[in-house]
Parts: C-alpha cells; sequence; structure tokens
C-alpha cells in the first residue's frame, strides 16, 4: 500500500492532480497516514494469523482475505480523516476555513457527509489491499526461493512490495478518481442553503467519466500514481518487516518480566 495505501502505500496513494500545493501539504499526509498505518497493519497480521490457526481458509488466500477485512476497518476509521487530507492538499484553505467547510456539509448533508468518499474508497482500497498481499506473498516466497543464503530478506520485501503495489495501484485507479473528485465537492454548496444534491453512485460516475472523457479520464494521474505507490509500497513493506523481525528477534533475546 491512500492508502496508504496504504497499505499507506496502497493507498493509501491518492491521484491528486499535478500543480495542487497548499502551505499545509507537509502536514496534511500525516493526518491521515499515521493512525491508518498503525490500524491497518496491526489488524492484518491478527486477521491473517487467526485465519491461518482456525484454517478458516487456505495459506495461499488468507493475505488476500485478512487485506481486504483489515483495510475495509481502516478505511471506516479515518475516512473522516482522509476527506480533510484531500480537501487540505487539493485547495489552498486555512484550518479555519477547512472547519467552516467541514462543518457547513454537516448540517446540510449531517454526519454521514464525512463519510462522503467512503463508497469509492473501499471500492479502491479494499480491492487493492487483496491483490497487494496476495500478489507480494506470491512474489515474496517466489523470491525466497531463487536468493542466496547469504542475501537479506529487506530486499526481497522492497522488490516485491514495489511490484506488487504497482499491479494493484494500476487495477485500482477509476475508484480512486471518483473518490478524489467526490472529495473535492465537500463545502461546495456552503454558501446555498439549501438541501445538497442526491450523490451518485459510483458505478454512475464512472460511467460518466467514460463518457466525457474516455477510458483515459478513468485512468488520469496515472504515471504520478505508480511513480508514487511503486517505491512507497516498497519502502513500507520493507521498513515494516524489517521492524517486526527486529523486535520479534529482541523478544526473544530479553523476554518481557526479566
Amino acid at each position: 500500500m491512500e492508502s496508504w495505501s496504504p497499505c499507506t502505500c496502497a493507498q493509501m496513494v491518492p491521484a491528486v492532480p499535478p500543480g495542487f500545493r497548499t502551505p499545509h501539504g507537509s502536514l496534511a499526509p500525516w493526518v491521515m497516514t499515521v493512525p491508518a498505518t498503525a490500524i491497518y497493519f496491526t489488524a492484518y497480521d491478527q486477521l491473517k494469523a487467526f485465519l491461518c490457526g482456525q484454517s478458516l481458509t487456505s495459506d495461499l488466500y488468507a493475505p488476500m482475505v485478512a487485506g481486504a477485512l483489515a483495510r475495509m476497518g481502516t478505511v471506516t476509521v479515518v475516512s473522516p480523516l482522509e476527506l480533510v487530507r484531500t480537501k487540505l492538499q487539493a485547495q489552498h484553505v486555512s484550518y479555519r476555513e477547512l472547519a467552516s467547510s467541514v462543518q457547513a456539509a454537516v448540517t446540510q448533508g449531517g454526519w454521514r457527509s464525512l463519510w462522503l468518499g467512503w463508497g469509492p474508497t473501499a471500492l479502491r482500497d479494499v480491492p487493492f489491499s487483496a491483490l497487494y498481499w496476495f500478489n507480494y506473498e506470491l512474489v515474496k516466497n517466489w523470491l525466497n526461493g531463487l536468493r542466496p543464503k547469504d542475501q537479506t530478506s529487506v530486499g526481497i520485501s522492497f522488490v516485491a512490495g514495489g511490484i506488487s503495489g504497482m499491479v494493484a495501484a494500476t487495477l485500482t485507479l477509476p475508484f480512486d478518481v471518483v473518490k478524489t473528485q467526490r472529495q473535492m465537492s465537500l463545502g461546495a454548496v456552503e454558501a446555498v442553503r439549501v438541501k445538497p444534491p442526491r450523490v451518485d453512485s459510483t458505478w454512475l460516475l464512472l460511467r460518466r467519466i467514460r463518457a466525457e472523457s474516455g477510458t483515459r479520464g478513468l485512468f488520469a494521474g496515472f504515471l504520478p500514481r505508480i511513480i508514487k505507490a511503486a517505491p512507497s509500497c516498497a519502502i513500507m513493506i520493507s521498513t515494516y518487516e524489517f521492524g517486526k523481525s527486529f523486535f520479534q528477534r529482541l523478544n526473544q533475546e530479553q523476554p518481557l518480566g526479566r
């Protein structure tokens, strides 16, 4: 793995149109990335261990199921934070203006408006996560069979993560385009004190984008997304695997309570 993946890497990698800059750009990504990453990786590891331990699915498909479930929960928890991050990155607004925009949206559309992008985000991130972990485990196992015994596994994780992230990001990009368009509309009608218009379904928006811009419209931002997704996924998963291995060894050498 916006995401991120992401993983955070996974989406965790939003398709933000080029040229958008904001004074909050350096802070905005961390608003969602930190809690999303903590929730996501913890949930994935626990779910994968549970599925394998209870023999609820084969070892081959356990990463796919665990990744999808973990991402579904993470998307639900951090969706309002990602909406705020998208607003900060896409427009030159202050935090006070952002608060007013969010307040107006809640007043007009209720608290559900904070989950405005949940549907397309889930349609992007859940398949992304399932594809990512499934391919990651396959590629990693294949590369592990080829590597010399003295070669570090961190390099394997880096390569497998980059390849898996690139494939998953490409296949789920149309849903990211829809999600970004929806979230950028937050507060667009805040000055009009009327009931907000009905939100079109994700599939209707996909058809509309294709009719107006062709297939290329569904893959808008393809190159920036791939350029960002591959190294992000590679760095994230290799860092995670290294950290997990390090602390596992540390716990074995120095058990708690000593």
